[in-house]
């Protein structure tokens, strides 16, 4: 472990915006996920300055406040340029850094990547955000013949072309990946499993969804048909718990149902950022449903703001119906909930409201799941009475819902399943018919 690992460093927050009051809500959630005690925030209303990003006397301010707070760590709300960030370190004392938003959101996703798919994917984001201050680095050495120029570190013009060549082979490495999770998910699906994926902001309550719709007890059973399935799911009070994916199985009645809760989104990320963990997205894109999560306690325009980034996030690849669930309605007055629902009844349609904290409304959303999933075909076999029949008739038991067996001379089954469990099904039966 580092040594920022074993102790909690001291942050001065910053922020900027062109206009009104700026928020620094967010910013002490991220900086708290990240390890770090906030002991001052500074904010400024004006438009950035090309040098400094604040005004010059603002920054000055903010290190005073690093100063006064014995702080080791500026975290700034808002993405520096390489320039702005050299020119606000001069002002500090030595051996403060400077922490932009997604240099905070990257040491998150850092400390969270518990998997190899999740450790490419937080490598990935670190070179796509290094190579631009490689490339500045590059351009001002050619330029002004001066390693080092204005702080930017000393120029290696080898350096440029080794993230690109690191970029290129990641992702390599992260479409195997996602070649052999298509291939899970295509098994599932033939296995007779309907794949719903849950989406929306971080501290949303996905994964304490993910828990509540859980049939804890079936996850073993199917351990070794799926060996992916995770027994445990983190429900903590913190941003960023999920980065990767786990994956459990549903608690339907009708149907097999598997649930997948994903990273959670945060507003603001530029493209390059959301790119970088397109992977664990499609989890999401190539789901028969999205569950779209959304904390009703917040406020309507928030949640409004934050319906309209999740959507353009899920529409540009994802072809599964969305249903978003307006998710800690215990915490809210019944009319504020009714209120939000009509202000957002153009975004939101029809949305289900629960409690994953309590279960409040949980069988109205199982119920919700089963009519938006793909209509399951039903089918009738009539098949030889024989040895062979009972495993064929215990297959179908495992893979589809059955709705009727009658044993005499022949062994009738009725049921309901997804259109490739019915193909499997009739082969099994033309199979028998042509042995017995």
């Amino acid at each position: 472990m580092t040594e920022r690992d074993t102790r909690t460093e001291r942050a001065v927050i910053a922020k900027r915006v062109d206009s009104g009051d700026a928020d620094t809500a967010e910013i002490r959630d991220l900086a708290a996920a990240a390890g770090y005690r906030v002991v001052d925030e500074l904010t400024q209303t004006r438009t950035e300055d090309a040098a400094y990003h604040f005004g010059e006397g603002k920054v000055e301010a903010i290190a005073r406040a690093v100063v006064e707070g014995d702080a080791t760590v500026l975290v700034v709300d808002n993405e520096l340029g390489p320039y702005q960030t050299f020119n606000i370190g001069n002002k500090l004392p030595d051996g403060v850094r400077v922490v932009d938003r997604f240099r905070l959101i990257l040491e998150i996703f850092g400390q969270r990547a518990q998997t190899r798919k999740a450790q490419l994917q937080v490598e990935l984001a670190e070179l796509r955000y290094e190579l631009p201050r490689a490339e500045a680095k590059a351009s001002l050495a050619k330029r002004d013949e001066r390693p080092g120029f204005m702080g930017l570190g000393e120029y290696d013009e080898s350096r440029e072309r080794d993230i690109k060549a690191r970029i290129s082979r990641i992702r390599d490495e992260l479409e195997n990946i996602e070649q052999t999770d298509q291939h899970r998910r295509e098994q599932r699906r033939e296995s007779g499993f309907d794949l719903v994926a849950l989406a929306g902001y971080t501290n949303a309550g996905k994964s304490t969804l993910l828990r509540r719709l859980a049939a804890d007890l079936d996850v073993d059973e199917n351990e070794q048909l799926h060996p992916d399935l995770d027994a445990t799911a983190e429900s903590e009070n913190r941003l960023f718990t999920t980065l990767g994916t786990t994956t459990r199985r549903a608690d339907m009645d009708r149907r097999d149902v598997l649930v997948t809760d994903t990273v959670g989104f945060i507003s603001d990320l530029p493209h390059w950022l959301v790119e970088s963990f397109k992977s664990t997205l499609d989890a999401v894109y190539r789901a028969d449903l999205v569950l779209l999560v959304v904390d009703v306690t917040e406020p309507v325009e928030e949640m409004r703001e934050k319906l309209v980034t999740s959507h353009d996030t899920l529409y540009e690849r994802n072809e599964a119906p969305i249903v978003t669930v307006l998710n800690k309605v215990d915490r809210v007055e019944e009319a504020t909930v009714e209120r939000k629902r009509e202000a957002l009844s153009a975004l939101a349609p029809n949305p289900v409201t629960v409690s994953a904290r309590t279960g409040e409304n949980l069988d109205a959303l199982r119920e919700r799941i089963h009519e938006e999933l793909p209509a399951l075909e039903r089918e009738r076999l009539v098949l030889p009475m024989n040895d062979d029949t009972m495993s064929v008739v215990s297959w179908i038991h495992d893979h589809a819902n059955v709705r009727d067996v009658d044993y005499g001379d022949q062994v009738v089954i009725e049921f309901e399943a997804r259109p490739a469990v019915v193909e499997q099904s009739r082969a099994k039966a033309g199979d028998l018919v042509a042995s017995a």
